[in-house]
């Protein structure tokens, strides 16, 4: 493996007698595709949660680009460089798409976006041509259709210049077609040079996608490796159809 860019070390998380991750180790490495699995409360949420500083984990270590992230904030961690995108897309309703994309311009970039109002503004132009949505700048999400708004997420959550972006659930109820666009654009993120850990259920997409495949069950990592291998070890198996 190349550089790591992100390490988690001994990541515990407890809501009061229920173990939601128990020793979760994992590595992303600079410009890598990583998909990350599961069956439901298998933990996956809570750990993107504890690494983008939603959640504060119990113990163990988290370090991206060589500083470890205990005690600082999401806004901080966007900061240096740790995107995310949700699974059901929050955008501004009252702004126009190149304002949704303009406030994380400004405000998640912290002084790389500051020091010129135009260069954000240019930034939002590429990220809306990027995603296929620069002739929809000045429409507000409201006229947009499913797959529109999941283009409008991942156009934010680049909006950060993140080197690191996980995307959660970014395909779910896209159709056939639809999901392949989406593969396209992340695919075409990545190759800018963002790595990105992507969290999906259509295995499809998730083997198209990843160059290596990580499998979360009961809060515990039970797989890491070559998806092809991973997606057929008996335990992964039996995780999602049952021994």
């Amino acid at each position: 493996m190349s550089e790591a860019l992100l390490t988690v070390e001994g990541l515990r998380k407890r809501f009061g007698g229920f173990v939601a991750l128990s020793d979760v180790e994992l590595q992303i490495a600079v410009g890598e595709r990583v998909g990350l699995i599961g069956p439901n409360g298998s933990g996956k949420t809570t750990l993107v949660n504890c690494l983008c500083g939603t959640l504060r984990h119990d113990s163990g270590k988290i370090v991206f680009r060589g500083v470890e992230l205990s005690g600082f904030s999401a806004h901080r961690r966007t900061r240096l460089g740790l995107a995310r995108s949700f699974q059901l897309p929050r955008p501004f309703p009252t702004m126009t798409l190149a304002e949704n994309v303009l406030i994380p311009c400004l405000y998640a970039g912290g002084e790389k976006r500051t020091r010129a109002a135009f260069r954000s503004s240019q930034r939002c132009e590429e990220l809306l041509d990027m995603v296929g949505l620069l002739d929809k700048a000045d429409r507000r999400p409201g006229e947009l259709t499913q797959i529109e708004l999941r283009k409008l997420e991942l156009a934010r959550a680049m909006a950060s210049e993140p080197t690191l972006m996980i995307a959660d659930e970014v395909m779910a109820g896209l159709s056939h077609q639809e999901v392949d666009e989406i593969l396209t654009l992340l695919m075409k993120v990545n190759a800018r040079g963002v790595s990105i850990v992507m969290i999906e259920h259509i295995m499809r997409a998730v083997l198209a996608f990843s160059q290596r495949l990580i499998v979360l069950v009961a809060g515990r990592k039970i797989a890491d490796g070559d998806p092809k291998h991973v997606i057929g070890q008996p335990d992964v198996v039996a995780a999602y159809l049952g021994s």
